[in-house]
């Protein structure tokens, strides 16, 4: 496995539903992604995000879905990624991992999982570990 590691910006912004929230429990909500990765990753990438937030600080749920288009160490193409993010009471779980047989060009076979570090002066970070098979 390679190791890509690099900044990244995120911009998110909220995006109608398309099936109204109704009820009690838990708020749902939509956004839309935009993310420009520096680094070992040269990309850009558009996604979508759903998310349900509960009445419990700190507990919430996300996943979402982001296509990335740009060069993976020297490598041009496209890959999508999935999320599936978890808050429990304050206690994340994040798995992000590059959809099977999704890559395109030159990151045709890419499989791989990406981690996210937040600093604390709030800037991304990622981390993503790959590999490219024939």
């Amino acid at each position: 496995m390679t190791l890509a590691k690099g900044p990244f910006e995120v911009k998110l912004d909220p995006q109608p539903l398309a099936l109204a929230d109704e009820g009690e429990g838990a708020t749902r909500g939509r956004m839309s992604l935009d993310k420009r990765y520096h680094g070992d990753l040269d990309a850009i990438s558009k996604g979508e995000m759903l998310n349900a937030m509960t009445a419990i600080q700190g507990s919430a749920g996300y996943v979402a879905i982001e296509k990335v288009a740009g060069t993976l160490d020297g490598r041009k193409g496209t890959f999508v990624l999935q999320h599936n993010g978890t808050m429990t009471r304050g206690e994340p779980r994040l798995d992000i991992v590059v959809v099977p047989d999704s890559g395109t060009g030159e990151l045709t076979g890419l499989r791989g999982a990406m981690k996210i570090v937040i600093a604390e002066d709030g800037k991304h970070f990622y981390e993503l570990e790959y590999e490219l098979s024939p």
